[in-house]
């Protein structure tokens, strides 16, 4: 699987272990930075993995940020991605099971090598359902993102 990553600088630290776990499970990685420990805007780094996984250029994504939180509100804040900050097993599947999730965020102050590397597994490995309550739900919030990109006033940059 193509997978795209990025990080803020308090990512930065857990995102080499990230990349390594994925690249030994075999998958194709492309990474959009951080590449140091020097301050970045996690918003910037979101929008260009989540670019990534829009364009087809990725399948799914990962983000290595201090909680995980703000990768993961950014990413919620784009059309088409179906984000979830995963700090336990469970959540780590389930929301692709459920939810279709392709953008999973993580907390490198929160989490160690060994559960990341869990998590990632399970997460990459998880299928949406085929199950009808599932892929009404989902279309659910597709139908929501279109209501609200029409309805809501364009902010001023």
């Amino acid at each position: 699987m193509k997978i795209a990553i990025g990080g803020d600088h308090a990512g930065f630290p857990l995102k080499g272990t990230v990349i390594a776990a994925m690249e030994k499970m075999g998958h194709q990685v492309k990474d959009f930075g951080s590449y140091d420990s020097n301050p970045v805007d996690f918003p910037d780094i979101t929008r260009s993995v989540c670019a990534a996984v829009l364009s087809g250029e990725a399948e799914r994504a990962v983000m290595v940020c201090g909680t995980g939180v703000g990768a993961c509100i950014a990413a919620n804040k784009i059309p088409g991605i179906r984000a979830s900050v995963c700090h336990d097993i469970y959540t780590a599947h389930q929301c692709v099971e459920h939810d279709d999730v392709n953008v999973m965020c993580v907390g490198a102050q929160i989490i160690g090598p060994v559960l990341v590397t869990e998590l990632l597994e399970r997460f990459l490995n998880a299928e949406f359902s085929t199950a009808e309550e599932f892929r009404r739900r989902v279309e659910k919030l597709h139908a929501m993102e279109r209501q609200n990109a029409v309805s809501q006033p364009k902010a001023s940059q």
